[in-house]
């Protein structure tokens, strides 16, 4: 198990993270990106873990050359991963480390997804009332690659941002937690990375 004694908080991106829903937004993806006649590129997709669903929507139509409404292409995303409703489910590395380090050290959710769903998720699973604070793209002005929501969710805590460590899933959530100056413990897969070294 992880050594995190040298901090004095943990935030955790949430979607692949510490909640398996990763399968669930692809799905949503897909079904988006049929109605609207754009290409589904599931590694692009997942790729983009973290960013924001309008953000996501703009990439699309530069990579594509497109100009769906970004706010029609977010609500239909919205809408459809709603319908799915999916079973969530924990991964298990990420919630035994927050297990463990319950009471010790403060804990957050910092993640690209807008409040309702992240309230309601965190609530579902039991985990809302383990954080002291969520930070979600509707509470920041610059979603994930950029700092905010690391640097936001240390500040809600009353911690600097080297007093943090993140855990993240995708190479975007990494570069916000980098670009945010804190360190960063990967989860690929479900599974923790541990630090070389």
């Amino acid at each position: 198990m992880l050594d995190l004694s040298q901090y004095k908080g943990i935030v955790f991106d949430m979607d692949g993270t510490i909640i398996d829903s990763m399968g669930s937004h692809a799905k949503a993806w897909q079904q988006t990106c049929e109605s609207f006649g754009i290409p589904y590129d599931k590694e692009y997709i997942h790729s983009l873990g973290g960013v924001p669903t309008r953000e996501i929507a703009k990439l699309l139509n530069e990579k594509y050359g497109l100009n769906c409404d970004l706010d029609s292409v977010a609500k239909k995303k919205r809408d459809a991963w709603l319908a799915l409703d999916d079973n969530l489910t924990l991964i298990t590395d990420t919630f035994d480390v927050m297990k463990k380090y319950q009471g010790k050290l403060k804990m957050a959710v910092g993640t690209g997804s807008e409040r309702t769903n992240a309230i309601r998720m965190l609530t579902e699973t039991g985990l809302l009332e383990r954080l002291e604070t969520v930070v979600t793209s509707t509470d920041v002005t610059h979603g994930k690659p950029h700092g905010e929501t690391f640097l936001t969710a240390a500040k809600n805590m009353g911690l600097s941002a080297q007093e943090c460590v993140v855990f993240e899933d995708t190479k975007i959530g990494k570069q916000a937690a980098d670009n945010a100056g804190m360190d960063c413990i990967m989860v690929i897969n479900g599974k923790i990375q541990l630090p070389a070294g």
